[in-house]
């Protein structure tokens, strides 16, 4: 036992003595889920945030989807959509609705039928129709959907009758289906959209919602809980706890005091430290899994001297990526080298990397005329994720590397709000952030972090926009053919590293924490945590 652990187990006893001294939880709470949360959500609903945080919260607890992943195989599979056909040019698609799905009925609303056609295209005309009544409605910003740019290749969308809806694309793709299989694509109740348009109270969509998924909203509570009831009517007819609460705990090691105790049945996000006192308790169970993600270095490319591709360069081969990862990931990451990591099946091992060579930094920083001395901040995250479980002590260790060519750094963060908030301002030099990906399609790597359209969405930290890249990137969704498209993303690698808008970094691992209690809990590796089928052995 290193001292580090020595210490949280120290201080989870402490806890652990507090909350003995508590009373007994009320049968209330023994009968539901208990799941320690990191943070608040930005609202409930999806389509509007692509943090991990408020998914978390919503996208699989209270909604569903057209189409789902296959958690294990990663195929698509059918959900509100029971079948569907494509077109032989790729360009049209026909889901057939499942009958008899009931939305939610709840204490603000009572729906008078059931999941059809006409909530389908609700959902899907929010986001892509600018004069749509809810468009504009908490904020009028839909950051997955364009960062992909989907609302301009959706040409049509069609109610053939009350279960029946055609799609019509302007372009083919061949992510089309992944993306409505995500997290940010969710069902919502047109019905109850009509009501609180009536009622003048249409931002109530985002913040009380109504779904057909396995558990219906309850209350939230900022920084303490949200609390949800079981869908008795769910269509899957799930068999799962009565109750779902968030406990809102922002900081990991009580977070995890809070699972030994038992005062919580899972957690959000365990620390790598943690991860052996996890393990070696026989209440608790660790499953991991590779994770679809990236923990990267992104640069400001819109503020100079970080447009110049010789600058990037140099600042990429002062640090030493191995020894972040070893100082920061404890062996719960593999090193990447390019924006995809190796469970995706376009991705390619010989891609070249960079490499801590301090020597050839101080040549290039020379070269664009840099000076000793200058300063440049690096943006860390205040939160963790798997991607990245600590950004302050990784930006501290680079600040060391950085200071041996002669970069002064200064480390910023914010709260996760305001930080998001600037850096869609653009007010960064740099900033250690990351991405999870929310369905396997290579797509959701590349356009995302750093298409042109995906810089008003936010999602492209570098604000980095290359033609030649778009032109790439939209040329592989053109076919069907895994080989043609393969090459096409190789080609997209070789550009990336001529030009590195962002440094790669890491490929973490996924953990989830919870107690042997709980069973059925799976690790999600297409978006955020499920509870829907989830039971709780008393």
């Amino acid at each position: 036992m290193n001292s580090l652990q020595f210490i949280l187990i120290c201080f989870i006893s402490l806890v652990a003595i507090s909350a003995c001294s508590q009373p007994p939880k009320e049968g209330f709470y023994q009968s539901g889920i208990m799941y320690c949360s990191e943070s608040n959500p930005a609202n409930f609903n999806p389509q509007l945030d692509t943090s991990s945080t408020t998914s978390d919260a919503s996208s699989h607890q209270i909604y569903d989807r057209l189409l789902d992943f296959d958690a294990d195989s990663g195929r698509i599979i059918p959900s509100l959509a029971s079948s569907w056909k494509v077109s032989d040019d790729g360009l049209t698609y026909t889901f057939q609705l499942r009958r008899n799905v009931p939305f939610h009925t709840t204490d603000y609303f009572t729906p008078s039928r059931p999941m059809n056609a006409d909530d389908v295209i609700f959902s899907l005309n929010r986001w892509r129709l600018p004069q749509h009544p809810f468009h504009q409605v908490s904020g009028g910003r839909y950051p997955y959907f364009e960062s992909l740019g989907l609302a301009d290749n959706i040409r049509q969308i069609e109610r053939i009758n009350g279960y029946r809806v055609k799609i019509t694309l302007s372009q083919r793709d061949s992510s089309f289906l992944a993306n409505l299989a995500t997290d940010f694509s969710v069902i919502l109740s047109f019905e109850y959209a009509e009501a609180l348009l009536r009622e003048a109270a249409p931002e109530r969509l985002d913040h009380y919602p109504i779904g057909t998924g396995p558990y219906k909203f309850e209350s939230y509570r900022k920084d303490h809980h949200i609390r949800y009831v079981t869908h008795t009517e769910h269509w899957k007819a799930l068999s799962q706890a009565p109750r779902l609460i968030y406990d809102i705990t922002p900081k990991s090691s009580l977070r995890l005091a809070k699972l030994i105790t038992g005062e919580c049945d899972a957690i959000a996000f365990p620390a790598q430290t943690e991860l052996d006192i996890i393990r070696d308790r026989e209440e608790l169970e660790l499953a991991k899994k590779p994770g679809l993600n990236i923990g990267f270095w992104a640069f400001n490319t819109r503020r100079p001297p970080f447009d110049n591709p010789d600058v990037r360069r140099a600042l990429a081969y002062a640090i030493d990526k191995n020894t972040l990862l070893e100082a920061v990931y404890f062996d719960s990451a593999t090193r990447a080298r390019s924006l995809l990591p190796a469970a995706s099946w376009a991705y390619q091992a010989d891609a070249e990397d960079t490499a801590y060579n301090p020597a050839v930094a101080r040549q290039l920083l020379k070269k664009a005329g840099i000076e000793p001395g200058f300063t440049m901040t690096i943006w860390a995250m205040p939160i963790e994720r798997a991607y990245n479980p600590n950004a302050a002590k990784m930006a501290e260790l680079m600040q060391r590397y950085l200071a041996d060519v002669g970069i002064v750094v200064n480390i910023v963060t914010y709260d996760w709000t305001t930080f998001r908030k600037h850096l869609r301002e653009g007010l960064h030099d740099s900033v250690l952030i990351g991405w999870s990906a929310d369905n396997g399609d290579p797509d959701n790597f590349y356009r995302p972090l750093l298409s042109c359209g995906a810089i008003p969405s936010g999602t492209n930290r570098a604000m980095w926009c290359n033609e030649k890249y778009d032109a790439l990137i939209n040329e592989a969704l053109q076919t069907e053919d895994l080989a043609k498209r393969k090459a096409i993303y190789q080609r997209v690698n070789n550009l990336l590293f001529d030009e590195l808008p962002l440094v790669p970094i890491a490929h973490a691992f996924r953990y989830r924490a919870y107690r042997k209690e709980l069973k059925g809990m799976q690790i999600n590796p297409y978006g955020g945590i499920r509870f829907g089928g989830v039971t709780k052995k008393l």
